[in-house]
């Protein structure tokens, strides 16, 4: 019977997890403007304290993007850093008080690295969610 309880509990948080990333992701989507097109993926992550999450992208040459990044209802609670293929820091929004989008051109196609973490002094835990777009 615990055994039941405990798979039990674990599946309703496992649940609400997906429940509040959805519902991050729906509110992140307020940064991405009509004129971006979703690249069809969502990047989530449920981060405790200093942990870092790393997503892995393809961006192609001679397009626009967006990078959308929220973490709760409030913009500004995630930090995230774009990175080249050697490991070279392309951007952090950190440089501009963690601001939840950045445009950007790509001149040639990339695989980059981005990786996200919480700001701690305005949030322990909770659900990363980048957004990426691209211009037609």
């Amino acid at each position: 019977m615990k055994r039941f309880l405990t798979l039990t509990f674990g599946l309703f948080l496992v649940y609400g997890m997906s429940a509040q990333c959805d519902s991050i992701a729906g509110y992140c989507e307020h940064n991405m403007s009509r004129e971006y097109i979703s690249d069809g993926q969502f990047y989530r992550a449920l981060l405790y304290n200093d942990q870092v999450a790393e997503f892995e992208t393809t961006l192609f040459g001679g397009s626009t993007y967006r990078i959308a990044a929220c973490s709760g209802t409030e913009d500004g609670n995630l930090i995230f850093r774009i990175y080249d293929e050697e490991g070279n820091q392309l951007f952090s929004n950190q440089d501009h008080s963690n601001a939840p989008y950045w445009d950007f051109v790509v001149e040639s196609t990339m695989t980059c690295t981005i990786e996200a973490n919480l700001d701690n002094i305005r949030q322990e835990s909770g659900c990363a969610v980048l957004l990426i777009g691209f211009k037609q």
